[in-house]
């Protein structure tokens, strides 16, 4: 059973009182990134795969951006026959809960979802753990898809970690994607079908608060 349902079954004070103390290393302001991709002459969709934690939250916070057209939940970084909730929760079969994200890039660059990736959907300098959840699965990493997506975000690690943005190192893992395999149904869309689960009300909201209030110019109306 994974951390996160062993927190449905304790109250939601008992939720709350644990998730108020802030992460560490997070950051109030994370600048653009200086290494991007150049949106002018971008065509087509393309494909970012990221890990942050729960799914849920960083599914919820992703989507919300201009040029995102498709978020879905899964898993990434391990095997196909281990690719399932009840497996992958134990911790042992190295995917990572992820989000795959369809994008316009004319609309809005890859490492503009870093930014807010880093800045908004969760903190990059825990390690194995995000919010309530510990374990490998929930780990920080970006799944790289090609020479472009891996060249922009070891640049923007390096820009954060020299500009000292977080006051921890950032522990993000960088991986080339291999493959990414879909979350279970019941996971997909999880925030919008239970605004008032307590995961959500502690967990959730407060990231899409924080996105809404510091990049208005990137969010849907």
């Amino acid at each position: 059973m994974g951390t996160r349902h062993l927190c449905w079954l304790i109250s939601t004070f008992a939720i709350i009182v644990v998730a108020a103390v802030l992460p560490v290393g997070f950051a109030a302001v994370v600048p653009d990134p200086v290494v991007d991709s150049d949106s002018s002459n971008a065509k087509g969709k393309q494909i970012a795969v990221l890990a942050g934690g729960c799914f849920w939250c960083t599914e919820a916070v992703l989507e919300q951006l201009i040029g995102v057209q498709d978020v879905v939940s899964g898993y990434s970084g391990g095997e196909a026959k281990t690719a399932q909730y009840d497996l992958v929760a134990q911790g042992r079969t190295n995917h990572a809960e992820s989000i795959k994200i369809t994008f316009d890039p004319a609309k809005i660059s890859y490492g503009q979802l870093l930014k807010v990736f880093f800045s908004a959907a969760h903190d990059p300098t825990q390690l194995n753990r995000q919010d309530p959840d510990y374990g490998r699965q929930y780990r920080s990493a970006i799944f790289w898809r090609d020479a472009e997506q891996k060249r922009i975000a070891e640049a923007y690690i390096q820009q954060l970690n020299e500009a000292r943005v977080f006051s921890k190192p950032i522990v993000t893992e960088l991986a080339e994607l291999k493959k990414f395999y879909t979350a279970e149904p019941y996971h997909q869309d999880f925030v919008k079908r239970h605004p008032k689960h307590p995961y959500v009300v502690v967990n959730v909201l407060p990231k899409l608060e924080k996105l809404s209030n510091e990049f208005p110019a990137l969010v849907k109306k």
